[in-house]
Order: C-alpha cells, then sequence, then structure tokens
C-alpha cells in the first residue's frame, strides 16, 4: 500500500494532537490546553462552515436569490418551486436578529428568534418523546399473560416489564408515605432504577473503550515504517517537553516565592 505524503501528514497532526489530549492522564499540562483549545477551534469551525454550505447556501441564500430575480423578471435556469417563495425571509430574518446578541443595546431582539426555536423544538421533540418513551413504555405493560401464541418465558418478561413499570411510578408517588406494602414496592423500583443506571453506564463506558481501542489501533498502525515511526517520535517529543516543562516550573516556583 502506497501512502501519499498528505496522508502522512494527517498522521502526523492526528497522533500529535492524540498524545497531547492524552497527556491530561499524567497531568494538566500546556500541551494538553493547546491539544484541547485545537479540537475545540476546529470543531467550531468546522460546524460553521457545514451550517453554512449545507444548510444556510443551499436551503436559504440560493433559493431567496431565485425568486428575487424571478420579481425582477430575470430568466431562471428551471422554474420556482413550490419551496421558493416570500417565506424565506422569515428564517433570514430570524437568523439576522440572533446576530443582534453580539450589541449590548439590541441583544433583547435575538429573543424572539430563541423563542421560535424553542417553541418549535418543544413542538416537534414532546409529541415524539410521549409517543417514543411512554406510550412505547405502555404497551408492554398491556400485554396478555397468557395466550396460544404466548410462550412462558414471553409471560415472564411481560410480568417482568409490568412490576418494574409500577414499582418505580410508586417509587416516585409522594402522596402516599412509603410505609407497609408500599414500601416494599417502592424498594422493588430502586432495584430496577439501579439494574437500569448501571446498564446505562455500561453502555457509556463499552462506547468509549470501543473508541479508545480505534485510536489505539491507529497509533499503533502510524507506528510504523510507512508514516516513519509517527506515535513512536512524536511519543518521545511529547514527553521530553513535558518533562522540560516539569523542570521550568519548578525551577520557577522558589523564585516567586522568595519575590512573595
Amino acid at each position: 500500500m502506497t501512502v501519499t505524503p498528505m496522508q502522512i501528514l494527517e498522521a502526523w497532526l492526528a497522533v500529535g494532537f492524540t498524545l497531547m489530549i492524552y497527556s491530561f492522564l499524567y497531568k494538566d499540562n500546556p500541551l494538553f490546553k493547546l491539544g484541547e483549545y485545537m479540537y475545540v477551534g476546529l470543531t467550531a469551525g468546522w460546524g460553521v462552515c457545514s451550517a453554512w454550505f449545507n444548510v444556510v447556501w443551499p436551503d436559504l441564500i440560493e433559493p431567496l436569490s431565485r425568486v428575487f430575480k424571478s420579481y425582477l423578471g430575470a430568466t431562471l435556469d428551471k422554474p420556482l418551486s413550490h419551496n421558493e417563495n416570500l417565506l424565506l425571509l422569515i428564517p433570514l430574518i430570524l437568523g439576522i436578529l440572533m446576530l443582534t446578541r453580539f450589541s449590548p443595546k439590541l441583544g433583547w431582539l435575538s429573543r424572539y428568534t430563541f423563542a421560535f426555536i424553542l417553541g418549535t423544538a418543544s413542538g416537534i421533540a414532546i409529541p415524539l418523546t410521549v409517543s417514543a418513551n411512554l406510550f412505547k413504555q405502555m404497551e408492554p405493560t398491556l400485554k396478555p399473560l397468557f395466550g396460544k401464541d404466548i410462550s412462558a418465558w414471553m409471560t415472564v418478561n411481560t410480568l417482568l416489564i409490568l412490576i418494574g413499570v409500577v414499582s418505580v411510578l410508586i417509587y416516585f408517588f409522594f402522596s402516599l408515605e412509603h410505609k407497609g406494602i408500599i414500601k416494599k414496592v417502592a424498594r422493588i423500583g430502586i432495584f430496577y432504577m439501579m439494574v437500569s443506571f448501571g446498564a446505562a453506564f455500561g453502555y457509556t463506558v463499552m462506547a468509549r473503550e470501543s473508541l479508545a481501542i480505534g485510536r489505539m489501533t491507529k497509533l499503533v498502525k502510524w507506528a510504523g515504517q510507512d508514516y516513519y515511526y509517527a506515535s513512536i517520535i512524536l511519543l518521545v517529543v511529547i514527553a521530553g517537553l513535558i518533562a522540560l516543562l516539569e523542570m521550568l516550573s519548578k525551577k520557577s516556583k522558589p523564585a516567586d516565592d522568595s519575590t512573595g
């Protein structure tokens, strides 16, 4: 496999910034901060460019320019679609109002945009959330326990779901004092919640481990001759820089103490 110079440069940059971020495992240091700032800055820059070229330009600026050309009598390469009309001025105005956040006097105008965004997002998200979480959660509790095509395992599974839903709901039902049978059922709800939280944490850890394994695999690959031993060389360089910075910081501390 032939490795191009651009791939080698990309590998060296990836290894360098990866090791800078991993240097936090030792302690907080300037190299970690450099990698952190580069990551945040590049992510923000990529997000802005992606939003401009994938959303703002093709879905707003270009269609709106075609609308104005049509009203001015210019000849278009293709007819206007039903989405290309003056209603596009509404998102344009809302987007401009968002920029007033940079002005102390006009910043209040951005509240209209934020209100529109939050209202629209809530109107879309609430029905989907209720349907996905509430109704879908209720469906298994309403399944029959016995029947012609229902096996013993399906019956046990339905009972476990029913007990879990009811016990967790009772745990959060504070209108009744948790004592007697209510307390016992609530404790079952605690058990179900702990199992749920543990499974969620396990999924999170597995996802992070998967990312770490993928990154380590890349570092091993980039340590080969094809990439001029990027991982090995940069590991030595970054470790040396961290050691040098530690020595300089220790030398500067007595001087600072004496001046104080």
